[in-house]
């Protein structure tokens, strides 16, 4: 574990304390479990068009994020819709669950009612993330701080050796983030601390010796039983995409930049929906012209390289957006790219992460 000090407040964006970007104010809804109504759907997708870029841009926390924000009543829309439960709280309703757990995401909304509960959560770090696996692996990998893996108690993506059941899931995630709040001093995240022990101090439950469990992330793309699971390219949705989303019913906003579609999708609208498609292997922040930290137009770039191994694009050092599972790094220099550390040449990119993706094949016969 880490013991950095941090020398600066958590300035993770909400609803109310937006991030300036290049292309103007950013505004970050959150999405616990990431469970999102039609009806929701429906109206980020009108704010999005009249007081923003035209799009919702899906993050790696199974967020949604509106851009350009430069007109007024955003957050009189979110709290008409249900998005804004409890104002204190909308930095910190940071919540995964496994979009295809019947029990994950029921435990969910369980979960945020509870944080918002509580006065002092509000106080979390913006960046302190929960997690609720039903058994898969596909969240319980993604970096979550405390997290309930089908009974299994994770701190900072490590086994604790205590067993909990799916009752108490809800009390024993909500009394680590307590105990955390108690004894963080300036850490945001509990990989920051010297120790666990301080957090589990309190918290009922069988123990077993630890165990190391696989992880399983992503959303299959395609028919899934009476569901459906979409891409939009580089996780930006367009409005019109939303809408026919929401067209479709209720949806799951996934940590992998894909949707869970409840109902039947009459029309994809320019939606992946091919798991075959080459561009699902490839996530990439923002770029220019919407960061100004940005050295290059990064999903221009990407968008021409074809298929490749997982890989995540990124303007600058800060590698905003980037996925927990392991990646091909490709970093923007200002004269082409550090590729897991190796200088390559925007024309040659295409056929280095070619030829990554073939060693990657191979390695796995």
């Amino acid at each position: 574990m880490s013991t950095s000090t941090r020398v600066r407040a958590d300035a993770c964006p909400g609803v109310f304390a937006t991030h300036d970007a290049a292309d103007g104010p950013l505004a970050r809804i959150r999405l616990p479990g990431g469970a999102i109504t039609k009806d929701q759907l429906g109206a980020l997708a009108d704010a999005a068009d009249d007081l923003g870029d035209g799009a919702l841009h899906l993050t790696s926390r199974g967020n949604i994020q509106l851009r350009g924000v430069t007109r007024p009543g955003l957050a009189a829309r979110l709290s008409a819709a249900g998005l804004l439960p409890s104002p204190p709280h909308e930095r910190v309703r940071n919540i995964l669950a496994s979009p295809l757990s019947d029990v994950a995401q029921r435990l969910a909304p369980a979960l945020d009612r509870a944080l918002c509960a509580v006065p002092e959560l509000a106080e979390l770090p913006g960046r302190f993330l929960f997690a609720l696996d039903g058994g898969r692996g596909d969240v319980a990998g993604e970096g979550a701080d405390v997290c309930w893996r089908d009974g299994a108690l994770l701190l900072d993506g490590a086994d604790t050796g205590l067993r909990v059941t799916a009752e108490h899931a809800v009390e024993t995630l909500i009394s680590v983030a307590r105990a955390f709040l108690r004894i963080r001093g300036t850490a945001w995240r509990i990989g920051e601390l010297p120790g666990t022990g301080p957090l589990l101090r309190d918290i009922p439950g069988e123990k077993e010796e630890p165990r190391v469990f696989d992880t399983n992330p992503g959303l299959p793309i395609g028919r899934i039983g009476d569901a459906f699971g979409v891409a939009p390219v580089f996780g930006r949705l367009t409005t019109g995409q939303a809408r026919a989303i929401a067209k479709a019913g209720n949806a799951v906003v996934t940590p992998w930049r894909s949707i869970l579609v409840l109902g039947t999708l009459d029309d994809d609208a320019g939606l992946i929906t091919d798991p075959d498609a080459p561009s699902l292997g490839i996530s990439a922040c923002i770029g220019r012209p919407g960061c100004a930290k940005s050295l290059a137009d990064v999903r221009a770039d990407a968008a021409r390289v074809g298929r490749t191994p997982m890989a995540h694009f990124a303007g600058c050092e800060r590698r905003c957006g980037k996925p927990a599972r392991e990646h091909v790094d490709v970093l923007a220099t200002e004269d082409g790219y550090l590729v897991d550390g190796a200088f390559v040449p925007v024309g040659e990119l295409a056929g280095t992460l070619a030829r990554k993706g073939s060693a990657e094949v191979k390695g796995q016969q």
